[in-house]
């Protein structure tokens, strides 16, 4: 079996989408290496160090296509994709190209969210109108839907009124690094090289206000907490607001926010922590939560959503508004070690649900199914 990518974002985007681009293919190469794994890109280049597997090729656009790679990845791809002989072509990231009907390829897309659904005031106008567009087309013109949780599909069925047998909820994982204890040495280099304190509190994820990082912000100013909090993520408009406010009531010190962090420090920043919080209004799977399971770092998540089905039991869950109840949580988790073990060990077990080759085995059968 020949499966195609749209590997954009595999090559080129280092966070959520670009993540889950790499970690497909390289899982799907180790655990099904029978197949030949063929990744469309609109232009040359690697700037995430993806190590391209044995079994894969890299198709790019030639002569004058190449000058227009973005419209070739989104309107013209489909000659490259038949000329390639694929028998599956997966778009990683919410689309496919326009012209996938004229290939012979069956195809698959990967629905992460339609939080510009659930959160309009989120996204600007057109942001929401092309979104709408490209992505609901192409679940229309995709033979089978991946959903990444069951509240993506109950999403895209409620919302779109996708069919619900055209919908496979596959869960994604993560990394295979965050289960392996990093060494001491790299722990001290990672330490000096931010600058970290003995105990902390770990954000990770873009510092947006969908995020609600400021709440765990409110919560360390009302209970006067002394911790530090660590957030590492893209800066935003949103980002400058939590640091205001954090110098506002006297904390601004103990705020530190770390920007475009190399996915090699991400274990250690992780394994060091007193605690993770992660209080997002909405997510199509959260995996932050999941790397900080793998990690043994207990978690502060949201209640409701998506949130529960990447936690399970092993988080503390609390309302995305409740200063009072993130206080509390923070309290108990960093006051509490036997609590703290606990959610460190339920943590550890139930991310073993979204190990690799269960995740590889489910992609499989689900291309299988179409041929």
């Amino acid at each position: 079996m020949n499966v195609g990518f749209d590997a954009k974002r595999l090559f080129f985007n280092g966070s959520g989408l670009g993540n889950y681009a790499r970690s497909t293919v390289r899982l799907l190469a180790e655990y099904a290496p029978d197949n030949r794994y063929t990744l469309f890109t609109p232009r040359e280049g690697n700037c995430c160090g993806f190590e391209v597997p044995d079994n894969a090729g890299i198709v790019t656009p030639q002569g004058i296509r190449a000058l227009f790679g973005s419209l070739w990845r989104s309107y013209a791809m489909g000659r490259a994709i038949r000329l390639s002989g694929v028998d599956i072509f997966h778009g990683l990231s919410n689309e496919l190209p326009a012209d996938i009907g004229h290939t012979r390829a069956r195809s698959v897309v990967t629905m992460h969210d339609i939080i510009f659904v659930h959160h309009p005031e989120l996204y600007k106008p057109a942001d929401r109108w092309l979104y709408t567009r490209k992505y609901s087309r192409s679940c229309r013109n995709a033979d089978r839907i991946i959903a990444i949780s069951r509240q993506t599909a109950g999403d895209l069925v409620n919302y779109w009124h996708v069919p619900e047998e055209k919908i496979a909820v596959v869960y994604q994982g993560c990394d295979p690094a965050f289960e392996k204890t990093v060494g001491e040495k790299q722990r001290r280099e990672v330490r000096a090289a931010y600058g970290l304190p003995e105990r902390y509190i770990l954000s990770v994820g873009t510092i947006e206000e969908r995020k609600n990082l400021m709440l765990t912000v409110r919560a360390m100013v009302a209970g006067k907490l002394d911790i530090d909090l660590v957030a590492c993520g893209r800066h935003t408009r949103y980002a400058d607001r939590v640091m205001e406010y954090a110098a506002a009531h006297g904390i601004g010190s103990r705020v530190r926010m770390l920007h475009s962090v190399p996915f090699s420090d991400l274990p250690a920043l992780y394994q060091m922590a007193s605690v993770f919080v992660y209080p997002s209004f909405y997510e199509g799977f959260g995996i932050p939560i999941l790397e900080a399971l793998n990690s043994r770092v207990p978690v502060i998540t949201t209640r409701g959503g998506v949130f529960p089905e990447t936690g399970g039991d092993a988080c503390i869950y609390v309302e995305p508004e409740s200063t009072d109840e993130m206080l509390h949580a923070l309290e108990t988790v960093l006051g509490d070690r036997a609590a703290a073990d606990g959610m460190r060990a339920r943590g550890a077990a139930y991310a073993r649900n979204f190990r690799e080759p269960v995740i590889a085995s489910n992609l499989t059968a689900v291309y299988r199914s179409l041929l």
